[in-house]
């Protein structure tokens, strides 16, 4: 057997390997990682490798099914060792910049308004705030809104509103389309420099001339000639996609994207906030590369689907200052993923009934939801950042939800799929409860005269004789099982190990509660059992609580009133 092949010692150690690797990595160990660990630990092993391999898996698969708080018990319990922090400078759980100078740092925050803000831009916007902070540092929110055919007021709005839910303080806000100006400067000066060129060419002859690593004959077109052009694409004398401005790169570059792209092309299209002014319009490259000059940003930190190469040698060609650019793997959750592309459909066939659909991972969504701003900003730090691509779990975003919401949260009975139970002999009660175990907030007092509801689920799977408790009541013994479940009075004692049971009394409201999941299942294929609902009975006094109020349910979660009338599990 693997176990007895190995030893003890070297399995204590592949154990201690996952569990340090899953608190590192949001809960979620790999086995890769663990092996190669166990192995430098161990060198005489490596004629065992495969032994190893075989039982990383098995004990990463154990530590994968613990929850976030469960690992880091074992870790305090059985390796203390690897429980204490590691010294680093700077904030737990993001590394130390390089070159950075306390007091003189600046960072961005530049969404594109073309949709919703997201987890994804809540976790980035939130590394930058960080290290803002630990850093002594400046801040821009910078609205990189050169698409006029793209960008809405909302989704301004959308950003604002979530940055201020995340209680991310900037110092600085801004618009891209208000410096148009200075970016026409920029590409003046490239096209003087002959770093740029105009040119006419379709998007088809475009492509295949990058393919092939040509150059088409525009490349070679004078300074005046190039100029003659930007003047008149300034003067909006030609109509969309007769021209484009191409940077001169290198035509033979193994990365196509420094093959000759685009800087600036015609879109003949109002915008929100500059009306029809403009119809050049910069690319994202060149934009930031300006824009980042114009803010003095010294650290961009960003996920790797942006050119840092390409913007390198546009800021090289315009004599810019260098920065120091940290690109990280995007945050990607299992089944939802946060791209427009299959997100906007859903909208707009209503398959989800808006951006702010629990089941989204908008900012909204998930407020709605019921996560905490905090539980984002924690999630953040203990997942960090890294350039290898991870999926991460929404379990364990709402295990930290949980976490937090515990303390704040007043208990409440709900039941779910409601069965009524009559306990003979019961005694007429008035008892009184607490909102909260350890916490002050309050209590209610409840009469009972021996009817209950109870859920139907756990009635179902009981045994005549069984004795369980009403929680927070009394006992009672199963004297006929389902589908007629009756009971008797088993007395007032705690029994040890017994079965706790919610119950409400007739005296109660009817409730919803729903249930969001993945959207997706493997690949683009929507998930359609993504929301559900249980429907059952809350206590009479929960039909006090103020909209948008979180209370725990006992034995079902964590669950926000919703404006729609209906509960939102939160975790």
């Amino acid at each position: 057997m693997v176990a007895e092949s190995l030893g003890e010692e070297a399995l204590a150690a592949v154990e201690e390997a996952a569990l340090v690797n899953a608190a590192r990595h949001g809960g979620k160990a790999e086995v890769g990682a663990i092996v190669g660990r166990v192995l430098a630990e161990f060198p005489d092993l490596r004629t065992k490798a495969g032994l190893v391999s075989k039982e990383a898996a098995a004990v990463a698969k154990r530590v994968n099914a613990l929850g976030i708080a469960e690992q880091e018990q074992l870790i305090a319990e059985r390796y203390p060792d690897a429980a204490a922090p590691v010294e680093r400078q700077g904030r737990v759980g993001l590394p130390a910049l390089p070159n950075a100078v306390k007091g003189q740092t600046a960072f961005r925050l530049p969404p594109e308004p073309s949709g919703y803000m997201t987890v994804g831009h809540a976790m980035a916007f939130t590394i930058n705030y960080l290290y803002k902070e630990q850093y002594d540092g400046e801040l821009w929110l910078r609205f990189e809104d050169t698409n006029p055919k793209k960008v809405l007021p909302q989704y301004y709005d959308s950003f604002r509103r979530g940055i201020g839910w995340l209680s991310i303080k900037y110092d600085h806000e801004k618009n891209v389309s208000d410096d148009m100006e200075a970016i026409y400067e920029a590409g003046r000066k490239l096209l003087e420099q002959g770093d740029a060129y105009a040119c006419s060419c379709d998007e088809a002859r475009v492509k295949a001339l990058r393919f092939e690593g040509t150059p088409c004959e525009h490349r070679g077109s004078s300074v005046e000639a190039n100029l003659r052009v930007w003047d008149e694409l300034l003067a909006k004398k030609h109509k969309d996609g007769a021209y484009v401005i191409r940077f001169k790169g290198d035509m033979k570059s193994p990365n196509y994207s420094l093959r000759d792209t685009n800087l600036f092309r015609t879109i003949s299209y109002p915008h929100p906030l500059t009306g029809n002014r403009y119809s050049l319009w910069p690319t994202y490259d060149l934009a930031n590369a300006v824009e980042d000059e114009m803010c003095g940003i010294t650290h961009v930190l960003r996920s790797s689907e942006f050119r840092n190469e390409l913007q390198a040698q546009i800021r090289d060609a315009l004599r810019f200052r260098r920065i120091e650019v940290i690109q990280f793997s995007r945050f990607n959750f299992k089944g939802t993923p946060v791209s427009k592309r299959l997100l906007r459909p859903l909208v707009e066939k209503s398959v989800v009934s808006g951006w702010d659909d629990p089941r989204m991972p908008t900012v909204d969504g998930l407020r709605r939801r019921g996560i905490m701003p905090q539980a984002i900003r924690e999630f953040t730090l203990q997942v960090g950042y890294t350039k290898t691509e991870h999926e991460y779990d929404w379990s364990i975003l709402l295990s930290v939800n949980r976490k937090l919401l515990d303390p704040i949260s007043k208990r409440m009975f709900f039941v779910p799929g409601p069965a009524k139970l009559e306990v003979e002999g019961a005694p007429s009660k008035e008892v009184t409860l607490a909102f909260h175990p350890q916490k002050v907030m309050g209590s209610r007092t409840i009469s009972t005269e021996g009817d209950f509801f109870v859920p139907s689920a756990d009635l179902g799977a009981m045994k005549k004789g069984t004795v369980f408790r009403l929680m927070d009541l009394y006992n009672v013994r199963l004297t006929a099982e389902w589908p007629s479940p009756r009971a008797e009075y088993a007395g007032d004692e705690l029994i040890p190990d017994s079965k706790k049971v919610q119950w409400v009394t007739r005296a109660h409201s009817e409730a919803v509660v729903t249930i969001p999941g993945e959207l997706f299942l493997e690949g683009d294929v929507y998930n359609k059992d993504s929301l559900k609902e249980v429907a059952g009975y809350v206590e009479e006094s929960a039909s006090g609580l103020p909209l948008g109020d979180i209370v725990q349910f006992p034995r079902f979660g964590f669950c926000r009133l919703d404006a729609t009338g209906r509960f939102i599990l939160a975790g």
